[in-house]
């Protein structure tokens, strides 16, 4: 069941993303007015039914959930990185809170993703197709500041789960804190934790960098994409003498870094989250 969760979810952001994209488009500019009027009339159904078939797959996969799960005595768990929200499928209200959250995450790790590029391949010209269609999805959101991109995951998380405290507490989801600080200090954990979100992205861009380095995988302006974000992802190791003969070891280093950064990460905030005033 949690597979096809996941599988749901991908789904459901191929719908968004079809649903951006296609107010992304400039239609073609149209010689009369009559056009124009043909125009916005067949095109603003066809966008409008992606956030119905989106809304309409959330709500019939909590039925699914609700009448699957609870037979087979699946527990949704909803992974905020450092802590787990479990539900209950045996309630129909909690299966609808969770297909439209897990699907709220999911999207929001994928801009967080986005948000991660923006800022790492920030010297990329819009003629690059890729990291033009990224600045594209992101909207008002890339002409933030850089620290506002990397900050404000975790600064709107925390805010949420500040607010979210009382009804997490009342649903047996989350412990109750034993003081205000003590929520603040929880909050502020959890939020860091949303950062997690980075790994794997992080981990497989320079994978595949150093896979392109020694195999050749096509002419393709995806690869070439990624080989510029492994770049950029690793230049903080350009000033260290990591050329041996013709090898370049810094991608190497830097997958190993990145995962090793990210596991301690996690390791650590997770023994920071306690039951317990810091």
């Amino acid at each position: 069941m949690s597979f096809v969760d996941l599988l749901l979810n991908l789904a459901g952001v191929l719908l968004w993303l079809s649903w951006r994209a296609i107010g992304l488009v400039k239609p073609a500019p149209a010689a009369t007015i009559s056009s124009v009027l043909k125009q916005a009339k067949s095109g603003r159904p066809r966008r409008f039914w992606y956030l119905v078939g989106l809304v309409t797959l959330l709500a019939l996969r909590a039925v699914l959930y609700w009448r699957v799960g609870s037979s087979v005595n699946w527990i949704p768990v909803l992974d905020l990185g450092i802590v787990s929200l479990p539900f209950k499928s045996i309630s129909p209200e909690r299966m609808v809170v969770f297909s439209f959250a897990s699907f709220g995450l999911t999207i929001g790790v994928f801009y967080m993703w986005l948000l991660l590029i923006s800022v790492v391949n920030r010297s990329v010209p819009d003629t690059d197709v890729w990291q033009k269609l990224v600045r594209l999805h992101l909207g008002w959101l890339q002409r933030l500041p850089s620290v506002f991109k990397l900050g404000g995951p975790p600064v709107v998380t925390m805010a949420v789960w500040v607010l979210l405290d009382p009804v997490l507490v009342t649903s047996s989801m989350a412990a109750r804190p034993v003081s205000l600080a003590h929520l603040w200090q929880e909050a502020a954990l959890v939020g860091l934790g949303t950062l997690l979100a980075w790994k794997y992205l992080v981990v497989l861009v320079l994978f595949f960098g150093v896979l392109n380095m020694y195999l050749y995988l096509g002419n393709f302006s995806f690869w070439t994409f990624v080989g510029a974000t492994s770049r950029n992802l690793l230049k903080p190791l350009q000033r260290l003498p990591l050329q041996v003969g013709r090898i370049d070891c810094s991608p190497v280093l830097g997958l190993a870094l990145a995962w090793l950064a990210f596991t301690a990460s996690e390791w650590l905030l997770n023994l920071l989250f306690a039951p317990r005033p810091l």
